[in-house]
């Protein structure tokens, strides 16, 4: 890792532990939720899986309704909020995996500018909103009420502000302000709850997600060429991981997605050659 500021993490080998003959296949999504149960996305199994921090499967759901799960959220209830890139929705699940609602026509692409055309993530504003980028086969992004109702969208092709090429990613932070990883132009916008263009962030490659740290002022975006990257919220670099490689645990092959948990244990989900979530110990740095 290659440091800008005194963080520093641990790799920790052999997480998770996996039953014999289980592979997890391409890991699309990773969030905790508040008891640090760590929620994975399996492209391949088409399943939630979760694990106990020991890193033992202690549930598993979701093949039965999901196609290609591809982006997560996990809210202050810990309902779990799924993006299917294959099946046009987005899902909401009890914390146990019961399907709650759904958003969008199962297998049915939305009309032009509507939902959803291959979504790829979801997030939680404070105050209930739920936003979605979309997606593979739409440059937009789109804003829904608590209860469903879709309050307003934006965005289109290009490389000017409010303009995307591949929305991947997206987070709502504490301010409720609303950070969409636009990857194909290597950067993050940031825009007003409403879609107005506030900033960008770039010197990314390949952005694919965004998971913010609010308490610590901490922003990660794991980038698909092979790099972690960590910002303050003024977007100053802190921290950058650039070293890869398929076995060594520690290092990168094609970073999907990132989440903490409440320990500031940093787990990174891992798609292409490296199908894999690997776990990282939050290190205290002297002085």
């Amino acid at each position: 890792m290659k440091h800008q500021s005194k963080i520093s993490y641990k790799v920790i080998a052999g997480w998770p532990c996996l039953p014999e003959g289980l592979e997890l296949g391409h890991i699309t999504g990773v969030g905790v939720d508040s008891l640090d149960r760590v929620h994975v996305l399996s492209r391949q199994r088409h399943s939630v899986f979760v694990f106990g921090l020991d890193g033992g499967v202690v549930d598993r759901w979701g093949e039965d309704i999901l196609t290609n799960p591809h982006g997560i959220c996990i809210g202050p209830d810990d309902s779990v909020y799924v993006a299917d890139v294959d099946d046009h929705t987005v899902r909401k699940f009890s914390p146990d995996g019961n399907l709650l609602y759904t958003l969008g026509t199962e297998g049915c692409e939305g009309e032009q500018g509507k939902p959803f055309h291959r979504p790829t993530d979801v997030a939680l504003a404070p105050t209930g909103e739920l936003y979605v980028s979309d997606g593979y086969n739409g440059p937009w992004v789109h804003k829904f009420s608590p209860d469903g109702e879709l309050l307003r969208s934006w965005g289109k092709p290009g490389a000017g502000p409010g303009e995307f090429n591949l929305p991947h990613g997206i987070w709502v932070g504490r301010d409720c302000r609303v950070w969409v990883a636009d990857r194909e132009n290597h950067r993050i916008q940031i825009f007003s709850p409403d879609g107005e263009f506030l900033a960008e962030r770039t010197g990314f490659k390949r952005p694919c997600n965004i998971f913010i740290d609010d308490d610590e002022g901490l922003v990660y975006v794991p980038e698909l060429a092979e790099r972690l990257t960590i910002l303050d919220l003024e977007g100053r670099l802190l921290a950058r991981w650039t070293e890869w490689s398929e076995e060594t645990p520690g290092r990168f092959v094609a970073p999907h997605a990132v989440w903490t948990d409440s320990h500031g244990d940093l787990y990174v989900a891992e798609v292409l050659e490296g199908r894999r979530v690997q776990k990282f110990a939050r290190a205290s740095v002297p002085g």
